[in-house]
């Protein structure tokens, strides 16, 4: 399957050619190294996202690193192992914010389409949407969310993947002391003692975590009433929101949804996220066509 079978004109809708010109209304867009460029002009807090980084991409990986070193990577994480096994191997992906790919070239195996995306916009209909540490760098998280969810097809799966505002909280004190010395200390990092030796990737990390432009952060009954007013199924957290329940399928619906019980899991979440950033996902899946009424 060409690329362009799932991608549109982002201003009209159009079908692109393989010049990537459009046909609807004319529009060419350039794609060096043939990657192509389908970003059109935004709000200021987008730009000024996609400014921050282009002057350093996350999560700074070093030039030497090889497709094999970053799929190895990758395969070291328990999520990506337990999502890969999920998604069949001929589903067509989209990771929107993909960043330097990474998970793209993770899952990019088998018979499987895999489009990468960042600050970009298309039109797509996909068998599972993957969108990881993006929406809540955006200006309107649950707007932004709207517009992923649209990119999924009836009975398609969506991973989003966005702050925790509870598991957040030991980040956002490590900020707060991080200022005082102007960014140079910042206290009880684990991620950060882990790179001593690799001062690219630290630095990454401290812009990423500590100095963005543009952060909000996210509870898990927010984003499943993100998921219900669009017509979409919510069916697990990641980790799960329900104790004593380690998935072995991710596109399962979890053992309940007891909201209390989410309280609480959350909380734990300081502990366990908190080291990492407080980073959550939640999956849910799309209503069909006679799913509803």
């Amino acid at each position: 399957m060409d690329v362009r079978e799932l991608v549109a004109c982002p201003a009209c809708g159009g079908t692109l050619s393989a010049e990537w010109s459009c046909a609807g209304c004319a529009r060419r867009f350039e794609a060096a190294d043939g990657v192509p460029n389908l970003r059109l002009p935004s709000d200021d807090a987008t730009e000024r996202v996609r400014r921050f980084y282009e002057q350093a991409p996350f999560p700074g990986y070093s030039p030497r690193e090889s497709l094999q070193s970053l799929r190895a990577r990758a395969a070291g994480n328990g999520f990506a192992r337990l999502l890969d096994r999920a998604i069949p191997g001929d589903a067509r992906i989209v990771d929107v914010g993909c960043g330097t790919g990474q998970m793209c070239l993770y899952l990019a195996s088998a018979d499987r389409m895999v489009v990468g995306a960042d600050l970009t916009r298309a039109s797509l209909a996909l068998d599972v949407v993957y969108s990881s540490g993006v929406v809540h760098h955006t200006r309107d998280p649950r707007g932004s969310v709207g517009k992923l969810l649209e990119l999924a097809r009836p009975g398609g799966v969506i991973v989003l993947g966005v702050y925790n505002a509870i598991a957040r909280i030991p980040a956002r004190l490590r900020r707060a002391a991080a200022r005082l010395s102007g960014y140079r200390v910042v206290p009880f990092d684990p991620i950060l003692r882990d790179r001593s030796h690799d001062p690219e990737r630290r630095e990454a990390w401290i812009r990423d975590q500590y100095q963005h432009p543009e952060e909000h952060r996210h509870t898990v009954a927010e984003v499943q009433n993100w998921f219900a007013e669009h017509g979409v199924e919510y069916l697990r957290t990641y980790p799960s929101a329900v104790f004593d329940d380690t998935p072995d399928d991710l596109f399962t619906p979890a053992a309940d949804n007891w909201g209390f019980e989410a309280w609480l899991a959350q909380i734990a979440w300081m502990r366990t996220l908190g080291r990492e950033g407080g980073l959550f996902f939640t999956i849910g899946r799309k209503a069909k066509p006679d799913d509803v009424g």
